[in-house]
């Protein structure tokens, strides 16, 4: 049983450690995308800092190296006697590749904010739910263009989805796997939350603004 933990765990890290947005970044663009923008290693800011193309090949594979391993590590042998089956094994990797994207050991422990991950693991985990997650997350963004704003939200929902859908409803761990993600997404944007307290917080744009332009500038001298 020990074994098959510490395997699906480290599959599911190293799954989700992969840094896409660094790599991405450095052989496209010649740049390290933690100098530019928030620094952050994620979609958002890679978008806004490097252009939509760069931007939304990292939403995908991000996206994908959270689905992937929720999605292939039950089923293989290794995983046969993780400790409570297959439910918990999907809870397991999912939380791994979570821990992965945000504290990657392939970039100092200095990952993104796990919300490309996340969608990526909530998608495999309930799909339906995940639906729930996707019409708050896209309202907010059309309402108010904050991303971290919609990403709180939509994991709120997700959590609460779970509640109704779940086997088990509130009962069951995929409910509190949920309510862990929800929290876990609500402290990585703690630093939003104060920015858009403050009304700091900024929109987002399908357009690079000027500032981020002169970031991606100043990151190439250096």
């Amino acid at each position: 049983m020990l074994v098959s933990l510490v395997a699906c765990l480290a599959i599911g890290y190293v799954a989700g450690s992969l840094p896409w947005g660094l790599w991405l970044g450095r052989t496209l663009r010649g740049v390290d995308v933690r100098t530019l923008g928030s620094g952050n290693l994620g979609a958002t800011n890679v978008y806004r800092s490097l252009g939509p193309g760069i931007g939304i090949a990292t939403l995908v594979l991000d996206i994908a190296k959270g689905a992937l391993p929720v999605t292939l590590v039950p089923g293989l042998p290794l995983a046969a006697a993780f400790p409570g089956g297959p439910e918990w094994c999907r809870i397991a990797v999912a939380l791994a590749a979570i821990a992965g994207h945000m504290f990657t050991f392939l970039a100092g422990f200095r990952g993104g904010k796990g919300v490309a991950t996340t969608a990526g693991v909530l998608l495999a985990l309930a799909p339906v739910a995940f639906l729930a997650f996707t019409v708050v997350f896209l309202t907010t963004l059309a309402l108010t263009r904050y991303v971290s704003l919609g990403s709180m939200l939509g994991a709120i929902a997700f959590a609460t989805a779970l509640g109704f859908l779940a086997p088990g409803g509130v009962r069951s761990p995929t409910f509190a796997f949920g309510v862990l993600v929800a929290l876990l997404v609500i402290a990585r944007h703690r630093d939003n939350l104060l920015r858009l307290a403050r009304g700091e917080e900024r929109r987002f744009t399908f357009r690079r603004g000027r500032e981020d332009a002169s970031a991606q500038k100043e990151g190439v001298r250096r």
